[in-house]
């Protein structure tokens, strides 16, 4: 039995489950989140996107929200969807990785786009021509619905002082970095949020990374682990999604479809600001408590260097939908980096400069 197969008959036989709720007019849909419930910025944000979805549709569309793992397991949303076991989800795109090798496209890439340039290139570039191209043969619609911005290396419970340092260190690591980490030495694992505090006090991990100083302080590791090293060199703006079950979607009017649209739109946009204005916050809060984020040394950041263009180079390989995307995007993220060390990159170190930090 081939995938499509099993596809659709797992379509069918969740069919009572994936018809929404219709009573007078109106409609409960069924939301299920990667991050815990009311957790900062991306759980919080999954809750939003519910309300927002009910508000603007005076309540024509009802939400049922539930959290990772609250329905489904935290890594399994994507498949949820899918199957027609929930009708929307909200989770980043990457932890589907496994099943559709394009997502990473619509997440970030070591080096790659920053918040700000994924959106452009999602919203103007074409991209989003390209994510619904990849996601319908898995029966969803995706929208963007949120960015958690340049994120941070990670929490180490001992200082890396150089590339030998690293070697034989366990790490919890997301998305492609996993296996550039790899290549350099570091043994990783892709563990979910609420795995992640627990491992790293355990020993299970000797290091974590989750996404940032608001995320990364909720989550207890400064507890743990007492070097702090940023920037990430694998999420430099990570986007977060909305999809749809594409047999829900089909079944909406038009003016809720432009609902889902425009409420993901302004979780996308609301969710940036948060986590840059949250991250500014609690970064300063850290420094005064002690801490001192530090940068991987130098011949760390050129061996992460070398082994990001050869994850990059065979990433789509075997993919005919990576492969379709892969010149377009890089030429893209090319073009970016030029801008970006002329202008935003030169703003940020002449204003760290003028005001001595």
């Amino acid at each position: 039995m081939d995938r499509r197969t099993l596809l659709g008959g797992a379509a069918l036989g969740a069919a009572t489950l994936a018809t929404p709720a219709i009573a007078q007019g109106k409609r409960t849909l069924k939301l299920v989140g990667t991050f815990p419930r009311g957790f900062p910025g991306v759980g919080q944000g999954a809750e939003r996107l519910g309300e927002r979805i009910t508000a603007m549709s005076d309540g024509a569309l009802t939400v049922q929200y539930f959290g990772g793992g609250e329905l489904v397991p935290p890594f399994g949303v994507n498949d949820a969807v899918s199957t027609g076991a929930a009708d929307l989800g909200h989770t980043a795109p990457y932890f589907a990785a496994g099943k559709i090798r394009a997502t990473m496209y619509f997440t970030t890439f070591p080096y790659g786009l920053s918040s700000s340039e994924l959106a452009g290139w999602i919203r103007f570039g074409g991209g989003q021509a390209l994510w619904d191209e990849a996601y319908a043969p898995f029966n969803l619609k995706p929208f963007a619905a949120g960015n958690s911005m340049t994120q941070a290396g990670g929490w180490f419970k001992k200082p890396i002082n150089s590339l030998d340092d690293l070697q034989g260190l366990k790490m919890r690591i997301a998305g492609l970095g996993g296996a550039v980490m790899q290549k350099i030495g570091v043994s990783t694992v892709n563990l979910p949020p609420s795995e992640i505090f627990s491992s790293l006090q355990s020993g299970v991990v000797d290091a974590a990374e989750f996404v940032g100083p608001w995320n990364d302080v909720a989550l207890g590791l400064s507890k743990i682990a007492p070097y702090y090293y940023m920037p990430a060199f694998h999420e430099p703006g990570p986007m977060l999604e909305c999809i749809v079950n594409m047999d829900v979607w089909n079944s909406l009017s038009k003016q809720h479809q432009a609902i889902i649209e425009g409420a993901s739109s302004a979780m996308m946009d609301e969710t940036t600001s948060a986590y840059a204005y949250n991250n500014a916050i609690v970064l300063d809060q850290l420094v005064s408590s002690g801490v001192t984020p530090s940068v991987f040394p130098p011949d760390v950041v050129a061996a992460l260097g070398t082994a990001s263009k050869a994850a990059i180079a065979e990433y789509p390989k075997g993919d005919p939908m990576s492969e379709k995307i892969q010149g377009p995007y890089f030429e893209y993220v090319r073009k970016c980096a030029a801008i970006g060390k002329v202008l935003e990159g030169q703003m940020y170190m002449d204003r760290a400069a003028v005001w001595g930090v």
